[in-house]
């Protein structure tokens, strides 16, 4: 028979997967011998066996439950219900996996209208009996029974308005006495019935809040940002009260081993005198530090350090801590490995390392490789921020803070950058088209467009912050206008976005410059890089990006997209020319035009990157994205090309798919225009031979990446060209230089019948962007619009955008990487779609056996690290 129900005294650190991170946690104080009120917990298999069976608890676990609670009864030698001496409980929640606010607690259950004067009496304190009374009340209407807080909250106001004082503890007995009249009045007055007087029925349903609390929107948003399975759910644990509002001698807090937000090796925390744990977080009254008990209760402080030191050393790691301190007598309510900033955590890693606490090994492991974005992008002011006003939120697409005049076009965001202005572009959605007023912007803000959306990678790539997605936003690009939450912003007008939250902020909120502790950093980073098996590449597309990837460790390029380099100056007119021209020889002749630009773009890409490996994919977007829109352009393009406007017009009309995304591009374009790739292809091979030359102590070793291939037959024909080029020109050179010819594994098809295609690849690099969208049929722009009723209804957890989904598109990966080894023992295989830079992702690569994983610049160091612990996770 299954048991759901085990006492503190039965269970250990190691059960947190079915007592949850606070019960493992009290039972294993409770095993060290400290000061523990003693209790049960209710286990995370009774939760999700709750909602199994359609949201009740099922008879055989409240049976399980009453029978801990006659345990617990015996053990404290109080009685649940009883005046004379009655036990009281807190109950509250425990995950496996630490969600800090995010579901519901309830103090000081098994207080009825017979047992408060009883307490009273017993305790020889009626206020403190009253107060707990009220407390109960309160807390019990709002988890429990979803009454508004706020109207409590009114009622206390009206209270102390009467009264003349400003204080809760200003009340007296009579005061407490009055708010829980009023308090039961508001009860029955919501529910239309009386407030509940049975303990076990109170109990019941408080277990049954905590478990609902699993599924609320508070705790469905953190659990899908920090990657927690809904099926985990949480753990309960019923634990006897004790009293930090029963006096002067009595108290509350919080604290830290270390201090969370430095990493200095120090007790950090506060507490409040006469007061419950609810009344530290509330902020209702200002708390002292911690250091301060020394003086108020000296012995108290004393055996509070020495318990947080074995805690410390204990878990090896530093511990935040809740204690309440009852008529002079100190109790541990929980502990748990804190929450800390990137700053923090990186020093504690280091530290507990040179302390001689934990391996190099074990460092590496400490670290969220997500925190590390913290370091590396800027911040708002903290004190600047608690002024300024938030008016919407989108998707934070892009770390980092930015703060700038807003501006609706690229060529506007230019003009403005070229006078000195600091820029937000506001866009309905980015296209490449944009992507000269990206580089100048301080940020990016999108109507539409999720986590993967050009806006979104591109700025990623930057190290730009952008927030996506912001469906509320209403603009007007006639009026260089937009609206949002009821007030319209017009160009020049100043707002501020923070690209790590969604949020945007209207006026200018003063930035810090990122400062990784370079020290602490590099120590961790060089550790990382000891322990990873795969390699971590960059997606970048210029010099610039190149060399800050190679900055934060990069050991090559994973994706060069050409596209990008099409769009600056002149270069936009000359692909427009080959677009619209009706025959080879024109389109050579506009073609020839690049192929310089091209080649001085890769001799700066190779010179930034070192001779490290660069892999270049070939064109890859519809041609439409590269024609002009604005009457102006296209008169232009017609009086340059010789061609009546009309007719100009009916040929952008023409090449506007349905579904371009799906449609004439990628390889299909060097299929249909073989000369692309060959214009590609000598300035790849050019390039490479020129630096080769400038630098003979390199191995440069081209890759050439053809993507968009659903056919091994289509990459033998584009490979064709590819290596007739290529050879012709390495002939010539007089130099040996190898090259790698492969593809882009993004169609199902390609990854289906990988065997076939590792016959003419090299290496696959899989595309999982769109892997992912043609996989789930999504248009990754446009699926954050009803991803959320996915979410609300548990169809999916997670945006598979954003976090890479295993059981369909990871199997085709893995289908795809088994396959094409089978032909080709040697093949390379990578990943360049934004899950390069997502470590659950990577973890997913690494058991998979990929040589390398691809991201953006600014999440080279979280590549890094993922990949690290990754390889540590597998080897065990």
């Amino acid at each position: 028979m299954a048991k759901y129900v085990y006492k503190f005294t039965e269970g250990n650190k190691d059960m947190r997967e079915l007592l949850g991170g606070k019960g493992a946690n009290l039972a294993e104080m409770t095993l060290a011998g400290m000061p523990v009120p003693q209790g049960f917990t209710v286990t995370t298999e009774a939760c999700t066996r709750y909602y199994d069976d359609n949201r009740t608890i099922a008879p055989e676990i409240q049976a399980e439950i009453l029978d801990n609670l006659a345990w617990l009864e015996a053990h404290t030698g109080k009685k649940f219900g009883d005046p004379a001496n009655p036990l009281l409980v807190s109950v509250r929640s425990g995950a496996r996996a630490s969600m800090p606010g995010m579901m519901d607690t309830i103090l000081n259950l098994g207080l009825n209208d017979t047992v408060v004067e009883g307490f009273a009496q017993f305790t020889g304190n009626p206020r403190f009996a009253y107060d707990s009374y009220r407390r109960f009340i309160q807390m019990f209407s709002d988890v429990v029974m979803g009454l508004s807080k706020k109207r409590f909250e009114e009622i206390i106001d009206d209270v102390k308005e009467k009264k003349g004082v400003k204080l809760d503890v200003d009340l007296d007995t009579e005061d407490m006495k009055d708010l829980v009249v009023r308090f039961k009045a508001f009860y029955q007055q919501e529910k239309g019935e009386a407030f509940p007087q049975d303990p076990k029925t109170q109990l019941m349903e408080a277990v049954r809040a905590v478990f609902r609390s699993w599924d609320n929107p508070r705790a469905n948003v953190y659990r899908r940002m920090n990657e927690i399975p809904y099926d985990w759910g949480t753990a309960v644990n019923v634990q006897s009260m004790v009293f930090g509002n029963s006096g002067s001698s009595s108290g509350t807090g919080v604290a830290f081993t270390r201090n969370p937000a430095t990493g200095e090796k120090a007790l950090f925390g506060e507490y409040l005198i006469n007061a419950q744990g609810e009344d530290v977080v509330a902020g209702v009254r200002t708390p002292s530090p911690i250091s301060q008990l020394q003086q108020e209760m000296p012995q108290v402080y004393e055996e509070f350090v020495q318990i947080a030191n074995r805690l410390e050393k204990h878990y090896k790691d530093m511990q935040d801590m809740e204690f309440t301190i009852e008529n002079g007598k100190l109790y541990m309510l929980q502990t748990r490995s804190g929450k800390r900033t990137a700053a923090a955590a990186l020093k504690i890693a280091v530290d507990l390392v040179d302390e001689g606490e934990i391996s190099q090994e074990e460092a590496v492991l400490r670290v969220d490789p997500k925190q590390l974005d913290a370091l590396l992008h800027p911040t708002f002011d903290p004190d600047a921020l608690e002024q300024a006003t938030v008016i919407g939120s989108g998707l934070a697409a892009s770390p980092g803070a930015a703060a700038g005049r807003v501006v609706f076009t690229a060529e506007e965001a230019k003009e403005w950058a070229q006078r000195g202005e600091k820029v937000i572009l506001v866009r309905l959605e980015t296209s490449p088209e944009d992507i000269e007023g990206m580089q100048v912007a301080q940020g990016i803000l999108t109507v539409r467009g999720g986590m993967t959306s050009h806006a979104a990678v591109v700025a990623r790539g930057m190290g730009t912050c952008c927030v996506s997605g912001c469906g509320e936003i209403a603009v007007d690009y006639a009026d260089k206008s937009f609206t949002l939450a009821g007030t319209t912003y017009r160009e020049g007008d100043w707002i501020s976005l923070n690209g790590s939250t969604g949020e945007i902020f209207a006026g200018a909120i003063p930035t810090i410059p990122a400062n990784p502790n370079s020290g602490d950093f590099g120590r961790l980073m060089g550790w990382a890089d000891q322990s990873r098996r795969m390699g971590v590449y960059t997606n970048a597309d210029n010099p610039r990006d190149a060399a800050q990837a190679r900055a934060f460790g990069a050991e090559g390029i994973g994706l060069c997209r050409t596209e990008h380099m099409f769009f600056e100056g002149d270069r936009i007119k000359a692909i427009r020319e080959m677009i619209v021209s009706d025959d080879t020889e024109a389109r050579k002749k506009a073609l020839a035009k690049l192929l310089p630009y091209q080649q001085s773009d890769f001799e700066g890409i190779y010179e930034a990157m070192e001779g490290c490996p660069v892999v270049i994919r070939f064109l890859d977007p519809p041609l439409h994205e590269f024609l002009p829109t604005q009457e102006e352009d296209i008169l232009e393009l017609a009086g340059k090309m010789n061609l009546p406007v009309a007719r100009l017009k009916d040929i952008i009309e023409s090449l506007h798919e349905f579904n371009p995304m799906m449609g004439h591009r990628g390889c299909r374009l060097s299929v249909s225009y073989p000369e692309i790739a060959q214009m590609q292809t000598t300035a790849v091979i050019q390039a490479a031979i020129n630096v080769q030359k400038k630098h003979p102590e390199w191995h440069m070793v081209p890759e050439i990446m053809i993507p968009l291939v659903g056919e091994a037959k289509e990459l033998k024909y584009v490979k064709d060209i590819v290596t007739a080029t290529a050879d012709a020109l390495i002939a010539a050179s007089g130099l040996e230089l190898e090259y790698l010819v492969g593809t882009m594994i993004e169609i199902p098809r390609a990854a289906l019948t990988a065997d076939e295609v590792a016959q003419e690849a090299q290496f696959f690099s899989f595309g999982t962007n769109d892997l992912t969208q043609m996989t789930f049929g999504f248009s990754r722009d446009d699926a954050g619009k009803f991803l959320s009723y996915y979410y609300d209804t548990k169809i999916y957890e997670s945006d598979p955008f954003a976090h890479l989904d295993q059981k369909g598109v990871g199997k085709l990966v893995s289908m795809a990487a088994k396959l094409g080894r089978q032909t080709r023992p040697d093949l390379i295989l990578g990943i360049c779609g934004e899950h390069g830079g997502d470590p659950t992702s990577i973890e997913f690569c690494e058991d998979v056996g990929l040589n390398y994983v691809s991201c953006s610049p600014f999440r080279v160091p979280i590549a890094r690290l993922a990949a690290a612990q990754a390889s540590l996770k597998k080897k065990g």
